[in-house]
């Protein structure tokens, strides 16, 4: 039985809304409060399929995680050498972050696992984080066309690194980081940008000697990690479908209350603030290991851009909500340098054009990149290509469609985003779910 959801158009988007917490900060705290010392609490945990996938595989190594009826999560950490080896195939579902970052954790331990995920999982590059794992020892296998399932042996032991990344990437550093706490020496990472540092703010937060010089990271193995509480605030990548929703609808104004404003993730809202968009930040704070605050956006005329390649790996993730708001905008917006996008759940690169030619937008499709001309968006029946990113964005786009905008496969949207339609729903948006075989 395939989900699907018919989204009709809306003006007047008012209220104040929580995004649900941050994805790459629920995935990153469960993992190193595992190897921690003591138990702590992950407050306001994502609970989506694809950060459950990591909350499973932890247990299967031995860790004891409960949750109570809050999101709240209470880690009993094992100690940097405290798993148990898995008597079964750890499955990470369609979770890249999941499979990438438990790689770099496992190819230091003293067993063998082996990681599995989903059909569109199984499709998504692994060499970029094998290569450099093996560079410290790490035994690991991978199919014939360098992807999942991923093998895992013991390494004799883990050798410190000097690294330059070739892919901006979040998931490749961490992967690297989080074996080289294992090492024997210092190692050090160098990026080409800056992309999001929530792997080294919470290490920071765990009493872990890692430090940033310029674009180099540099990691001295701690002996332990010590346990603290994490406060997780909400997803940026998930406000951005309500913000831009608040940009292209009329007469709209809505408050995102406690978001994500971490420098390494705000590429997307000043991507948006070069269109023209009328955004406000408010109540900006620290706690803990991240920054946090409250967004306003309201209805604005936006205007087509070339976006600056220094924003790309900061927007990575909304980019698919960012090229709506192109389709919206008046004249061309140029993305280019986003090879990376070819490379997500979906080919998001060319999921984007195919929904936007439907939508009666046109565009330009590139080896790296996309040219769109924003004009007026026409109603369709969207492949979401089983991506909740691709799935959100032309919900939003349904917002300000000639004729109802019907989006299909829409289940996949719980792997990040799990009251999503309900939050659309809350601000006035008609959504309606249907089940067809």
């Amino acid at each position: 039985m395939l989900e699907n959801h018919i989204v009709h158009s809306a003006k007047n988007l008012s209220g104040e809304i929580f995004v649900p917490g941050d994805k790459s900060i629920s995935h990153r705290s469960l993992i190193l409060l595992s190897i921690s010392t003591g138990k702590a609490n992950v407050k306001n945990f994502l609970e989506s399929d694809d950060c459950i996938a990591t909350s499973n595989i932890l247990q299967k190594l031995g860790v004891k995680i409960r949750t109570d009826s809050n999101n709240t999560y209470s880690v009993e950490g094992v100690g940097l050498n405290g798993f148990k080896a898995p008597n079964e195939n750890l499955d990470c579902g369609n979770s890249g972050t999941s499979m990438r970052l438990l790689c770099g954790l496992l190819s230091a331990q003293s067993f063998q696992s082996r990681l599995v995920g989903d059909t569109s999982l199984h499709g998504r590059p692994m060499d970029r984080i094998a290569v450099p794992l093996r560079e410290m020892g790490a035994k690991i296998k991978l199919s014939s066309n360098n992807t999942a399932p991923i093998e895992i042996n013991p390494a004799k032991e883990v050798l410190p690194i000097e690294y330059n990344m070739h892919i901006d990437s979040a998931q490749i550093k961490s992967a690297i980081i989080l074996s080289s706490l294992y090492a024997k020496g210092k190692s050090k990472i160098t990026e080409n940008h800056k992309t999001r540092d929530h792997t080294e703010n919470i290490l920071k937060h765990l009493g872990v000697d890692i430090l940033r010089k310029e674009n180099t990271i540099i990691i001295n193995p701690p002996k332990k990690l010590i346990s603290k509480d994490i406060v997780i605030p909400g997803d940026i990548s998930s406000a951005m479908f309500f913000i831009v929703a608040s940009l292209i609808s009329e007469d709209s104004k809505i408050l995102i209350e406690n978001v994500s404003l971490n420098p390494t993730r705000t590429g997307g809202l000043e991507i948006l603030k070069m269109m023209g968009a009328n955004i406000q930040v408010i109540h900006k704070e620290r706690d803990g290991p991240e920054i946090f605050g409250d967004i306003i956006a309201s209805s604005s005329h936006l205007k087509g851009v070339e976006i600056p390649t220094k924003y790309i790996a900061n927007a990575i993730d909304e980019f698919p909500i960012i090229l709506i708001a192109a389709a919206c905008a008046k004249g061309k917006t140029v993305l280019q340098n986003a090879k990376e996008l070819r490379f997500k759940e979906s080919d998001r690169l060319l999921a984007i054009s195919k929904g936007l030619e439907k939508c009666k937008i046109k565009n330009r499709l590139s080896d790296d990149g996309i040219e769109i001309i924003g004009g007026k968006i026409h109603g369709a029946n969207i492949n979401s290509y089983d991506d909740h990113r691709i799935a959100m964005a032309f919900s939003v786009a349904g917002i300000v469609s000639k004729g109802h905008m019907k989006i299909l496969n829409t289940k996949n949207i719980s792997t990040s985003f799990p009251n999503f339609y309900d939050l659309m729903r809350n601000l006035g948006v008609k959504c309606e779910k249907t089940i067809e075989s």
